[in-house]
This record gives structure tokens, sequence and C-alpha cells, in this order.
């Protein structure tokens, strides 16, 4: 059956508000898109193939398992083609791959059926854990699957959709929820298809749920007991990625729905017991229990801040899941025919913790404060500026400035503190309010030595407060990269 993008749109849920208006600012100002928002393809994008394999695209080939896909089917011998909605991101991951850039949450049946053109194999990787400023689970879940199957309904193409083990239609989280939906819309298609479904993915690379694990095994002196009883298997990335190649090569039938994962299964905290001696610190001394409210109340913080464009792996939908376990039946995938998924044990052997790893682990906690303080440090001292606003003039005119002269510079000065300091808690910004909060901090000192150069002798120090908030925004501009 033919669906028009007005017939799909009638039957999705309503939107995330604050999703739409992201996706409408981008259409307005947005680097990657050309041509009044069709998708732009990089070097190369003419038909051409590098060999004679088949061609595959991977949707969403720059996240952590789209990324792993796309190297495991490269070094299989496909021509791989990659998707996504930012060509900087697309690039930085895997720069000499051919790309397409087009927003799947939003893409259209044609645009969809336009990316997907001359390839016989569609990987979907694409994906978002939680509605945010950036992400709409319905549309990217559902929406776009219903829009695919349309796109792709009487080819020959097979689809490849990586799914989440535990998906059901009466789960508890609308991330479980959607995903059972557009699995289901897939598995009703006419098309080849196979659904796979990890359990908690664990890689290399830090992200999500992988950066939640390291950043709870980093935590110094105190285990912090949070889900103690929920039990959780585990699945390494290249096992994903194998399985991926081997249903891409047709090695699994079609119509197949598998469980990726290992046998075992732990509780959280062995979990994170076993991913802390992997990263090489010594055990705990003392465990602290977490009551419920805590927890909760960091989880409706994190929810918050995705409204704000911040993608934080302690949100109400990853806590709900921890908490229910995450498991997977590994028969399934067996039956397929796919070989044994590693334990968390030769997971983490086959990739051995650097300094590296620990260094992130531990900057990881640190971002959120380090975000905090400069947030507050720059919004009080604009506020502060403004309500002292007098006082805050004297400094200047005292020293010989015109009265106008020093109050213009006195609400200047405060707005632009207030404007960084707002800025930084904003995702899409906060690398440039951090780089801005240099820029400024460097011209106060330098406006303090040439017209104030007594205040660098004040026994109260204001001068020499500015150097540690500017090591601050230092860190946190060189911190502030997602991926």
């Amino acid at each position: 059956m033919m669906l028009t993008d007005r017939a799909l749109d009638s039957v999705r849920s309503p939107p995330n508000p604050a999703f739409r208006q992201f996706r409408q600012a981008r259409q307005l100002d947005h680097p990657d898109r050309q041509d009044g928002g069709k998708p732009a393809c990089g070097p190369g994008l003419t038909g051409e193939r590098m060999g004679g394999g088949k061609t595959a695209i991977v949707l969403g080939g720059y996240g952590l398992i789209g990324a792993a896909c796309v190297r495991a089917l490269r070094q299989d011998g496909f021509h791989v083609v990659g998707a996504g909605r930012s060509m900087m991101a697309a690039k930085r991951a895997v720069p000499d791959l051919e790309w397409r850039i087009l927003d799947l949450a939003t893409a259209s049946i044609d645009e969809l059926k336009q990316a997907a053109a001359g390839c016989d194999v569609v990987v979907n990787a694409a994906g978002a854990l939680q509605d945010g400023l950036r992400d709409d689970v319905v549309a990217i879940h559902e929406t776009m699957m219903a829009r695919l199957v349309a796109a792709l309904d009487g080819t020959s193409t097979r689809v490849i959709q990586i799914s989440a083990a535990g998906v059901r239609a009466e789960s508890s989280t609308e991330f479980f929820r959607s995903k059972a939906r557009g699995d289901a819309l897939l598995m009703a298609s006419r098309l080849h298809w196979v659904v796979l479904r990890p359990t908690l993915v664990l890689a290399r690379e830090a992200y999500g749920g992988t950066a939640l694990l390291r950043a709870s095994a980093a935590m110094p002196f105190t285990r912090l007991d949070m889900m103690g009883r929920s039990r959780i298997q585990t699945v390494f990335i290249d096992d994903v990625s194998a399985a991926v190649v081997a249903a891409a090569r047709g090695d699994v039938a079609a119509g197949t729905v598998a469980d990726l994962t290992e046998a075992d299964s732990r509780s959280f905290t062995q979990l994170v017991a076993a991913v802390r001696g992997w990263l090489g610190f010594p055990a705990w001394r003392r465990v602290i229990r977490i009551p419920s409210v805590l927890t909760s109340t960091a989880a409706r913080i994190g929810d918050a801040l995705g409204y704000l464009g911040w993608r934080s792996a302690l949100r109400s939908t990853a806590l709900t899941v921890l908490s229910e376990g995450i498991q997977g039946d590994p028969s399934s995938w067996a039956a397929a025919g796919g070989a044994r998924c590693r334990s968390l044990e030769e997971t983490l052997g086959a990739m051995p913790a650097t300094a590296q790893e620990r260094i992130f682990a531990r900057a990881y906690l640190l971002v959120p404060v380090i975000v905090g303080t400069l947030a507050l440090f720059w919004l009080a001292s604009g506020i502060i500026g403004l309500i002292r606003f007098d006082a805050a003039a004297e400094v200047l005119t005292a020293r010989g400035f015109d009265k106008g002269i020093a109050g213009a510079w006195v609400v200047a000065g405060s707005i632009a503190d207030i404007a960084l300091g707002a800025g930084i808690l904003w995702r899409r910004i906060a690398k440039r309010a951090a780089a801005g909060m240099i820029v400024v901090s460097l011209g106060y000192l330098a406006g303090a030595t040439l017209y104030a150069p007594d205040l660098w002798a004040d026994p109260l120090g204001p001068m020499l407060k500015v150097l540690p908030g500017l090591a601050l925004a230092l860190t946190a501009a060189a911190l502030l990269d997602e991926r």
C-alpha cells in the first residue's frame, strides 16, 4: 500500500513542540542544506561505485552504532553511503565517506526515496532516547519508518532495522513504544527486512549509556547505589556491526527478528563494578544508597535540560530502562545462524582501557558542574551589575570616566554577562558562549590593566578572581564536543 506524506501525517502522534521549533530554525539557517532544503550530497555522489559490490546506506551513519556499521560494511566490501542531518558531524565521524545530508525525522517520502536511490541495503541506525529540543522519538522511530517503507515499496531493497531488546507496545517508556510501532510498520510491509534488537551496547567510543556507565564507574571514593537490583545484559558493538553485515550479505533470512546479547546477565551494580575494574580504578571503600526521590529529581532536571538541547544520559527514560532491566534472548540470533555474541568479560578484554578512557570518565562527571558554575557566575555578575548600577559605575567615574560613558559600559557589560551566562545553558551555542566568556574575560583584564591598574592590588582580588573563571571557560570550550 502506497502512503502519501499527508496520509502519514494524519496517523502520526503530535510532534514535540520544542523539536518542531528547532527544526524550523534549522531550515532558516542550516549550513548543511542546499537548494531549498533538498538533501545535499558530498563529493562523488553521482551513482558511481568504487567496486562491484552491493551498495548500502546507513541512516544515522555517524551515531555510535551507525558509524560502527559503516566501518564494518566497508571492510566487508560494500560501497557505503551515510545519511544524517549534519555534514559537520558526519565528516568528523567518517571523513572519507559519501554522505547524503537530510533530516531523517522530517524527511518526506520523496526525500527518503532519493536518499536510498541505487542502494541494495538500507541500515536504519537512527534513533533518539527521549524528546528534547533536537529530538522527537515518534518522528524518528515511527513516522520516518512509515515513510521509508512507502519510499521503498515495490523494491527488492533489504532493510535492516536496529531496534532495541525489550521493545513492547505496552512499555513504560515512549522510547520502547515508538520503537515497537516502527518495527511493526516494517514487519507488516512487503520489504525484505531483518530486525535486530541489541541489549546495552558497549563500545570503544563513549556516548549515551556507555558514557553513563563509565562516569558511574569513575565516581571517587564512594559508589552511589541507584539501581542495584535490575538485571542487565550487554553486547559488544563489534558483534552488532557483524550481525548487520551478515544480514546485509543475505546470510540471515529475511523476516528474522533477533535479540543481540550475551548469554549472562548481572545487576547494574555488578556491571558498574566491572567497568570500574576495567578502567583500572580501585574498588570503592563505601557505598551510599541514593533515595529514589533524588534520582527522580536528577532525571527531571535532565529532562528539562533536554529542551535546551542537552542529551544528558541521566534522563527519566534512561533511568526507567535501567531500573526495569535490559535483557534479551540470545537463542533467537543463534536460531537465525548468527555468531555468538561476546560476554561482558570478553567485550572489556577486546577494548583495553587507557589513560584517555579514565580521563574521559571523570571529565564527564565534571562537565555539568563546569557549565552550571559558569552559568551561575556570569548570570549573577550581570544581574548584580544592574542591581548595583551606581556602585558599578562609580568604579569608572572615580577614575575619570564621564558618568554617561561609565553607565553605558556598566549596562553593556551586564547585558553581555547575562547573555553569556544564559547562552552556555543552550547546548547549540554552549561552546560559542564559552569562547565568548574567554574573549570578554580577556577584555576585562586588558581594560582594568589600562584604566584601573590599582584593582590588581585590591586586597579582595577582583581581577585575580577573573583568572579561575577564564580557566574554567577554556576547559568548557575544550570539553563541549558531543561526539
